[in-house]
């Protein structure tokens, strides 16, 4: 009499048979990935640090949960096909900063449209509603696997353009009204801030991140120079419709990691004890709150905060 399988077993088979069906509907298995020259464990390479304005390969070995000596022979020869550069770091000696050339991005750049080219085709036959469902089931998968993980998979950072810093002022104005009821003396404050960075910009020691998606533009962050060893973390935005996917926190993290390179010791934040999301994301990043004093400002009476983090 055959012995029958537990719950767990066939749990485990159903997941086994998925994975095959996914990686070979991907084309995963095929030599060189997209019918291209590039092995998966490269693409996925050149994937990251085109997604990252500056990278290590710590970054990258955490990012991607590859081996340091694997990942090394990824980057050689990678960096043998002139499509990656490293140069010092500033802030540790012992890991360069790694970039794509200009003939990795543009290998990058055909990688990423031919991917897409065959997604599209790969959904293309479903009707709206089912790519919706799609869309969703993987999104659940992603979440029950790793709950809190990629953080915010569909977004890219990148460093502000014309256009974007009338975007961050419209946008906080906007929604701020909306949500809290503040009125028009916080877009003026916003606006003065926007612009007092636009006309002091120094790239090596400040810097906005913009959060895009394939709809826009839903996300922005300043980290700006308050002293030699001091930065100022400002205006930290994120659009209701992507926000729990942790872009938040990512949007922090990355004004940390670029703080630390720049050589600051410390980041400051100024908030208000209302923005209870905001306030959450900095205390799990490990800010530690300072000091808070009532005031009346956006035609209510609040409470504002200083935190700070020391790197």
């Amino acid at each position: 009499m055959p012995v029958q399988r537990s719950a767990r077993a066939r749990q485990v088979e159903a997941v086994r048979r998925f994975s095959r069906f996914y990686t070979r509907r991907i084309g995963v298995l095929r030599e060189g990935l997209l019918h291209g020259e590039f092995p998966l464990a490269q693409a996925r390479v050149l994937w990251e640090l085109a997604h990252r304005e500056r990278a290590t390969a710590s970054d990258l070995a955490h990012a991607l949960g590859l081996d340091a000596g694997y990942l090394s022979r990824l980057l050689r020869a990678l960096a043998r096909a002139g499509l990656v550069s490293r140069r010092p770091n500033p802030a540790d000696r012992r890991q360069g900063l790694l970039a794509l050339t200009r003939a990795g991005r543009g290998a990058f750049a055909r990688l990423d449209r031919q991917a897409r080219r065959e997604v599209d085709a790969m959904i293309a036959p479903l009707a709206a509603g089912a790519r919706t469902r799609l869309v969703r089931a993987m999104a659940e998968i992603e979440a029950l696997i790793e709950p809190g993980a990629a953080a915010a998979p569909g977004y890219r950072l990148r460093r502000h353009r014309p256009g974007d810093i009338g975007w961050v002022v419209h946008r906080h104005g906007a929604l701020y009204a909306q949500e809290y009821g503040w009125d028009e003396t916080f877009e003026a404050m916003v606006a003065e801030i926007a612009a007092r960075f636009v006309r002091r910009h120094r790239p090596e020691c400040e810097r906005c991140w913009i959060a895009e998606g394939d709809e826009g533009v839903v996300g922005s962050v300043f980290l700006v120079r308050l002293s030699k060893t001091t930065a100022q973390l400002r205006l930290l935005y994120v659009e209701p419709h992507a926000r729990g996917a942790g872009l938040g926190r990512r949007l922090v993290d990355e004004c940390a990691r670029f703080a630390r390179e720049a050589g600051y010791r410390r980041i400051r934040l100024w908030t208000n004890d209302v923005l209870l999301a905001a306030r959450e994301i900095y205390r799990r990043a490990g800010y530690r709150l300072v000091a808070s004093e009532p005031y009346r400002g956006f035609g209510h009476d609040l409470v504002g905060e200083t935190w700070e983090l020391d790197l």
